[in-house]
C-alpha cells in the first residue's frame, strides 16, 4: 500500500536516494577491485558471475541477452574470456550449427576462491539481520535486478543522451531508488 506524503517520508527518500547512489558506486567500485585482483575486466567478472548461475552451457547469443551487452560485443567478451581460459566453445550436440558457451571449472574455482575468502565478512553483515529483514533484502534485490533490467533496455533503445553532463538530477538519477 502505498504511503501517505510525510515530511519523514520525503527526508527518508531523499537519504535513500543519496544512499542509493553511494552503495551503487560502491559496489562497482567493489566489482572493478575484485576484477582487477583477477586480472579481468569488470564485465567479463560479472559475465563469468552470469554464467556460473546457468545450469548448462548457453550461446553467445544468450550471453548478449545477461550481459545486455550486442552479439558482437559479447562475441568479443567470449573471445577474451576463451584466450584467458575461462570458457570453451563447444558444438552444439543436438544443433550442430549452434555454439554453446562453457565454463571452465578449474578457472570458476579461482573465482570461487576469492569469493569466498571475501564472503565471511558478507555473511556476518547479514547475520545481523532477522529472517523478515533478510526476506525484504531478496525481495528488493530481485526488483532491482527486474526495474535495473527494464531501464537498460529504455536506455538502449534511447540511444545516447542529447543533454550532456551535469543534467537536472534529482529524481532521474541514475542511483535514485
Amino acid at each position: 500500500m502505498p504511503q501517505k506524503s510525510s515530511a519523514r517520508r520525503g527526508a527518508l527518500m531523499a537519504e535513500l536516494t543519496v544512499e542509493s547512489r553511494r552503495y551503487m558506486a560502491a559496489y562497482a567500485l567493489f566489482n572493478q577491485a575484485v576484477a582487477d585482483h583477477l586480472r579481468l575486466h569488470p564485465t567479463d567478472l560479472q559475465c563469468l558471475n552470469l554464467l556460473g548461475l546457468e545450469t548448462v552451457p548457453v550461446t553467445t547469443g544468450r550471453i548478449a541477452e545477461l550481459t545486455g551487452l550486442t552479439t558482437g560485443s559479447a562475441t568479443r567478451l567470449v573471445d577474451r574470456l576463451e584466450r584467458g581460459g575461462y570458457v570453451t566453445r563447444e558444438r552444439d550436440t543436438v544443433d550442430r550449427r549452434r555454439v554453446l558457451v562453457a565454463t571452465v571449472p578449474e578457472r570458476m574455482a579461482e573465482i570461487g576462491a576469492v569469493w569466498e575468502r571475501l564472503g565471511g565478512a558478507w555473511a556476518a553483515m547479514f547475520e545481523a539481520y532477522d529472517d523478515d529483514e533478510v526476506a525484504l533484502l531478496i525481495a528488493h534485490m530481485r526488483r532491482t535486478v527486474e526495474l535495473g533490467a527494464q531501464q537498460v533496455a529504455a536506455l538502449r533503445e534511447s540511444g545516447p543522451s542529447v543533454s550532456g553532463p551535469g543534467g537536472a538530477g534529482g529524481a532521474g538519477d541514475p542511483g535514485s531508488p
